[in-house]
């Protein structure tokens, strides 16, 4: 009845918990945040019954494949054999989300699995989402800091119309769904391109399992990021949060199949949003805002290393063990990815210097290096 290893079981429920703890909670935690007065049972029945639609109509509409065609470019992300350093990243993220780090799950779990084109497609795209979402972000919060969100401040502690808790419901649903059908892709990789209904149907139990755990423990130490930011309790606020990050991934959805990092698109969301703040109100400082901006970056980058890394000595590691030997000639397969994967790890020296010390020129030359390094990656692409 399931023609999956073992392997594959163990690691599709490590990411399934890491999709569930992390990347989650991009998604629902402006919703946990501003309906905390709600017992929790009841926020997560809501958000089970739309994982369990969306999840339902995705394996349909492509016979089988619960990833909505992620994964379909067999060149980019071919089907492989599930060994056991397939399990290793998940994990690593499981660890690394129990400190509340913000670290993109499509990188983090798909780049083991993922050819050069493959990456280098997936990392653009989340560079570019980034971006986009920091634009979009700033733009709005620009002009709705000292309207909209001026009329929420002064009236945090009134009582607000209903309409908000309808609207608020309506857009965490259409932002849960869209997200959702952008992040299946890194749970199901573990999994056959396409599963049968009881397999199909197993794994969703499983996630709605550990989604009831996420929302019985508040969303979990990674909540503590949205927390940190301004009126994000606000069910206002949240609102327009989820409705700007929902249609940023529709469009992204709709661009191409490409798997990208949602959490790229939330980050530069939400610094969009900080910033907008910053150079309008007196609430929180410009100086305050790019340490934060960068800091959270920084744990992105860290993560983005890490599975890169993880992607390219685990193998190696493996066929060693398995009495291949360690040729070093084999460990990267271009010179280009070589030059990519050093540069990319020195660049950790300034990141760690950051986090461990923020000051004015560690953070111009940190955010400096930064951009230079992703307009390099558009210029001299891996593939």
């Amino acid at each position: 009845m399931f023609d999956i290893s073992l392997f594959a079981i163990v690691g599709f429920l490590f990411a399934a918990y890491a999709v569930v703890g992390n990347d989650a909670l991009q998604t629902l935690g402006t919703f946990i945040s501003s309906n905390n007065r709600l017992h929790w049972f009841w926020l997560f029945l809501f958000a089970a019954i739309i994982l369990v639609v969306t999840f339902s109509y995705g394996w349909v509409i492509n016979d089988g494949d619960p990833s909505f065609g992620r994964l379909s470019n067999a060149k980019k992300y071919p089907a492989i054999e599930v060994q056991w350093y397939h399990t290793l990243p998940p994990l690593v993220l499981l660890i690394i989300t129990r400190f509340g780090v913000p670290v993109s799950t499509s990188f983090m779990v798909l780049t083991v699995f993922a050819s050069i084109g493959g990456l280098t497609s997936m990392l653009q795209k989340s560079l570019i989402g980034y971006g986009l979402a920091f634009a979009v972000g700033l733009g709005i919060f620009l002009i709705a800091s000292n309207t909209l969100e001026k009329f929420f401040r002064k009236t945090v502690h009134q009582q607000h119309h209903p309409i908000w808790v309808l609207l608020q419901w309506m857009t965490t649903g259409y932002l849960w769904s869209v997200w959702l059908i952008q992040d299946f892709a890194n749970i199901f990789v573990f999994l056959p391109r396409e599963i049968t209904a009881v397999e199909g149907f197993t794994a969703m139990f499983a996630i709605v399992a550990l989604l009831a755990y996420t929302f019985a423990n508040n969303g979990g130490p990674v909540q503590r990021i949205l927390k940190s930011k301004t009126a994000v309790s606000d069910i206002r606020s949240a609102t327009i949060i989820d409705f700007t990050y929902a249609s940023l991934l529709f469009y992204f959805k709709e661009l191409n199949s490409i798997p990208m990092s949602t959490t790229f698109v939330f980050l530069g969301l939400i610094a969009g949003r900080e910033y907008g703040f910053a150079l309008t109100t007196k609430a929180i400082s410009l100086l305050r805002t790019c340490e934060v901006a960068l800091s959270d970056i920084a744990k992105a980058y860290i993560g983005l290393v890490l599975s890169i890394d993880m992607a390219v000595s685990l193998p190696f590691l493996a066929r060693g063990l398995a009495g291949g030997g360690f040729p070093l000639d084999e460990l990267v397969p271009t010179m280009a990815y070589a030059v990519f994967i050093t540069l990319a790890n020195l660049l950790l020296i300034p990141v760690g210097l950051h986090l461990r010390r923020k000051s004015n020129v560690r953070m111009i030359t940190l955010a400096t290096l930064l951009t230079a390094a992703a307009l390099a990656f558009f210029i001299f692409p891996l593939a």
